[in-house]
């Protein structure tokens, strides 16, 4: 009678560890989700943005290098010839900002590059021209759509489809563990589909954050998710549950701060404005970008990186079919050892054969298990 108070109490005991033990994946999202998004957005600063002052004659030279003197490596000012010149440099996205100086001084930017880094321009020749007593007239040469007045719902649009992505990859891997590795690797191309349909729906029909090219929208973000749903699947055969933190890192943690979707590079410390360049978020928000606002400038490199991940994934699923027939050959060779000792036993008989079979048997199981990694 004393044994069941004993064994309840180590009962709840295990099951309290199994429970902590599960508290480390939550806490450690935590860490890095603050990590992240404060160390990328909490205070943003220019850094090399480059803007274009408009003449050719001493005084736009001047006023150049009078700003590329005072912003401390805030600002890369140069000069253009033109207003041409200025406004191809915007399209290109090659400058951010554009300053005619004059009695009536205007500034030149492209909200769809950024809305963020054409706010921080506008400020800096807000003041250049109050110091001539002058008001400033703003031109946006690339506007975004009416349904995207802050030129932040492609970012969102992002964030949507990595989440339908990534929560597909828990999906698949959890109820579909059972099933072959390519049922699941034709699941997640599947359900990269569906996920990007939803996308153009919210992007176009829906919100109207884009008013035309909903065509290409669309491949790149069935590009976009296909690759994390076949990194993820094929992630899962060698994280197991820590597949879900692994995503969280790779495609929010990292991903989401580095898109250029809130801030672009010029405005975020080293190690963001680095993965920009080659971040499948990035890709993405840059692509969609260059195809509905700058005439498809630039385009190819954002499809290309995203073509690059579609393709590591493509690698992590072949490595996890290696890995994993690897661990159903040495499953059947451990059975089949185990099958011939129980065999051996019987055969000995003996006062101890059918208990030293059961053991050689259970040692067989366990192996099994372990061997699988269940």
């Amino acid at each position: 009678m004393s044994a069941g108070p004993s064994a309840a109490t180590g009962s709840t005991a295990a099951a309290l560890r199994h429970v902590l033990g599960h508290f480390v994946t939550p806490l450690l999202m935590c860490i890095g989700m603050g990590l992240a998004y404060l160390g990328a957005f909490h205070a943003p600063e220019p850094h090399d943005l480059r803007v274009d002052v408009v003449g050719s004659g001493p005084s736009a030279q001047v006023l150049a290098q009078t700003l590329q003197d005072k912003s401390d490596g805030a600002l890369s000012v140069r000069t253009v010839p033109d207003r041409a010149a200025a406004v191809n440099h915007l399209r290109t996205q090659a400058s951010y900002g554009a300053y005619l100086p004059g009695k009536n001084p205007e500034l030149l930017v492209a909200s769809a590059s950024s809305d963020t880094s054409a706010t921080v321009v506008e400020k800096v020749f807000t003041k250049v021209a109050a110091e001539k007593g002058h008001p400033l007239k703003v031109t946006d040469t690339a506007p975004t759509a009416d349904g995207d007045p802050t030129g932040q719902g492609i970012f969102f649009l992002l964030v949507a489809v990595s989440i339908g992505s990534y929560a597909s990859v828990a999906v698949i891997g959890g109820a579909g563990a059972v099933l072959a590795l390519r049922i699941r690797a034709a699941l997640a191309v599947a359900a990269s589909l569906v996920v990007s349909v939803i996308g153009v729906v919210f992007a176009g029909p829906l919100f109207g954050l884009v008013d035309h090219g909903l065509g290409g929208l669309w491949a790149m973000a069935w590009l976009y998710s296909a690759g994390i749903l076949l990194i993820g699947v094929g992630l899962h055969t060698f994280l197991k549950r820590w597949t879900t933190l692994g995503l969280m890192v790779l495609f929010v943690m990292l991903n989401f701060t580095s898109s250029g979707g809130i801030f672009r590079p010029e405005l975020q410390p080293g190690f963001f404005a680095s993965l920009h360049s080659f971040w499948n978020g990035a890709g993405f928000v840059e692509g969609v970008r260059s195809h509905v606002y700058f005439d498809g400038y630039g385009l190819g490199g954002h499809v290309l990186v995203l073509a690059l991940w579609f393709v590591a994934g493509l690698a992590v699923v072949g490595l996890a079919g290696l890995s994993e027939s690897k661990r159903r050959k040495a499953a059947a060779r451990a059975a089949a050892a185990g099958t011939d000792a129980v065999a051996g036993s019987v055969e000995a008989g003996g006062t101890h054969g059918p208990k030293h079979a059961a053991r050689t048997e259970a040692d067989a199981e366990e192996e099994i298990e372990e061997t699988v990694g269940v």
